[in-house]
């Protein structure tokens, strides 16, 4: 019997240290955790940092496309375990981080949990997550009633 294979999405962002290595490294991590293969990632976006303390670097951000067998849970655990990796320190909400790993989507799940939220809440309010996953699923249907790419021109007034 074979296991089922989900595909999901996530966001990956750093401001604090080498960027694109903390970015690269995630992705290395996951394509050699059993039961996860990348399918796809975006280019790099380098934006403002939004919300949280003053003073921050800038953010390199990207998206990704998994396949994976892991439940929902157990993918969260491998994201968040990465980012302990990476030195990911949690305290104040919004403050710089060597690596963010976000669970954007799980399939067509839909959950509310204190641990775990799908699809991601805030996913269509954030153009700098929007941007590099239009490059890989314009077209993938939000929450909010439109795609990945139409919401993205709501939020930034220009055309993916």
């Amino acid at each position: 019997m074979s296991q089922k294979r989900v595909t999901a999405a996530i966001a990956l962002g750093s401001n604090m240290g080498d960027r694109e290595k903390y970015l690269r490294g995630a992705l290395t991590r996951l394509e050699r955790t059993p039961g996860v293969v990348v399918l796809r990632r975006s280019t790099w976006h380098e934006t403002q940092p939004v919300g949280g303390p003053p003073g921050q670097g800038l953010y390199l951000n990207g998206a990704a496309l998994l396949e994976t067998t892991l439940d929902a849970h157990a993918l969260l655990a491998v994201l968040q375990a990465i980012e302990l990796k990476a030195g990911r320190e949690r305290g104040v909400q919004d403050a710089a981080r060597t690596l963010d790993l976000d669970l954007l989507w799980f399939g067509a799940e839909s959950r509310n949990t204190p641990e775990l939220t799908l699809p991601h809440p805030r996913l269509h309010e954030r153009a700098f997550v929007l941007a590099p996953l239009a490059e890989l699923v314009p077209d993938h249907p939000l929450a909010c009633g439109q795609t990945v790419a139409q919401q993205l021109e709501t939020l930034t007034g220009a055309p993916s």
